[in-house]
């Protein structure tokens, strides 16, 4: 059953945070994570302001979200995000079809 990312991301250091978006595409790939949605228009239409970018990624299982977030290559662009953005990432497993 597919499995999703959702991450809600504001960026406070742009140049630093370019480290990171660097290299976590690697971490994505590696784990068969596809962009579903990645920054572009949003609106909050509830909750909390609106971030200033919100990411959706699709993986093929739970625990290749998982093992790819756990994972030392994603682990390594994380620390890159450290100190240069607020973040909120969740991983959803996806309904059957």
């Amino acid at each position: 059953m597919k499995a999703y990312w959702i991450a809600h991301v504001d960026v406070t250091e742009p140049q630093q945070y370019q480290h990171y978006t660097q290299r976590a595409p690697a971490a994505f790939a590696a784990f068969g994570g596809r962009f579903l949605a990645r920054g572009g228009k949003s609106e909050a239409l509830e909750g909390r302001a609106t971030p200033q970018r919100s990411v959706v990624i699709e993986f093929d299982s739970y625990e290749q979200a998982v093992a790819c977030y756990r994972s030392e290559l994603y682990q390594q662009a994380w620390a890159q995000r450290q100190g240069a953005a607020h973040a909120e990432v969740i991983i959803v497993e996806g309904v059957a079809p």
